[in-house]
């Protein structure tokens, strides 16, 4: 694993990632069906699991628990709960990106299924799994139902997501994020007011904060220099406090989601007053954090509430 370096100057402090600071584990926990072949032994499906999170596999027929074995769980899970037609997991801390844990199920007419858990895929946001109705008959009652309430679930947040869109597009905040990351900052109503650089053996940033009427703004320039695999974009969460409970909108854009070896990039994010005021109207300073593909957080910079210009 890469090492890091922490810097600090007032209230701008950058992270490079070293340690498993990965996203609030409850921001994809889901319920999925999953439709085995007729031959379940052939094939390990992989079931999601995150630290101090349950979930529960649910099947057709009920479960042999003398039959059912989650293999070298100790240290790493609760006692598996295994009766009637479920089992349920319960990871202690966070996989490692490495580990995937075997999980074998038998029902009581012998019916078998193979599965590895493990934490959750980066590459696509991941997902962490709450329940798993399992089906081997794809074409039982059951299963139609759940896989119906499957897409029904897809639509939805497909069409949110959708309008979202829209909506971003339209907005001036992503406009003046789209003029930033560009470097058309002259475009914009912002002037910078700090500005930091931390460098080590794979990472050269540079963060730049500006104030501005009634917003802020803040540009993040990466530079590659690790010769390895390219630099991916995960996510970015703006909150008050690093959890997702207090998590606050805000608009981002950025130049290019991968960045090569020797290869630069810039992340631009904007920031609305309203963003900064707490329940009483009162503002209060913000945490912008940005991940990395393989979920590790690699920068994290303070925004100060002052950066709001009256």
């Amino acid at each position: 694993m890469r090492t890091s370096k922490i810097t600090r100057y007032g209230l701008l402090f950058v992270f490079v990632a070293s340690m498993a600071l990965a996203r609030d584990s409850d921001d994809k926990i889901m319920i999925r069906t999953l439709k085995v072949s007729d031959h379940p032994g052939l094939e390990a499906h992989g079931i999601y699991v995150a630290g101090q999170v349950v979930t529960a596999l649910r099947f057709e027929k009920e479960v042999d628990p003398a039959k059912t074995k989650l293999l070298a769980w100790e240290g790493r899970f609760e006692p598996p709960l295994v009766g009637g037609r479920k089992v349920v997991l319960e990871p202690i801390r966070d996989l490692d990106g490495d580990e995937a844990v075997p999980l074998l199920v038998t029902l009581v007419d012998g019916t078998e299924f193979a599965f590895l858990v493990k934490r959750p895929s980066r590459e696509d946001w991941g997902w962490i799994d709450h329940q798993v109705n399992v089906f081997k008959d794809p074409d039982s009652y059951n299963a139609v139902l759940s896989s119906l309430y499957d897409s029904l679930k897809r639509e939805r947040e497909l069409s949110k997501e959708n309008e979202r869109f829209k909506k971003e597009e339209n907005s001036i905040d992503h406009a003046y994020a789209t003029l930033l990351a560009n470097g058309q900052v002259k475009k914009t109503p912002f002037r910078r007011k700090r500005y930091w650089r931390s460098k080590n053996e794979d990472m050269d940033m540079k963060v730049e904060l500006f104030e501005g009427p009634g917003k802020a703004a803040v540009v993040i320039h990466l530079k590659n220099t690790y010769y390895g695999e390219p630099w991916k974009f995960d996510g970015a969460y703006l909150t008050r406090d690093f959890t997702s409970y207090t998590a606050r909108p805000f608009a981002l854009r950025m130049d290019r989601p991968e960045i090569i070896s020797g290869q630069s990039g810039k992340i631009a994010v904007v920031v609305d007053k309203s963003a900064f005021q707490t329940d009483g109207g009162q503002l209060a300073d913000l945490a912008l954090q940005i991940f990395r593909g393989d979920g590790l957080l690699q920068v994290a910079v303070t925004m100060d509430h002052t950066l709001i210009r009256q």
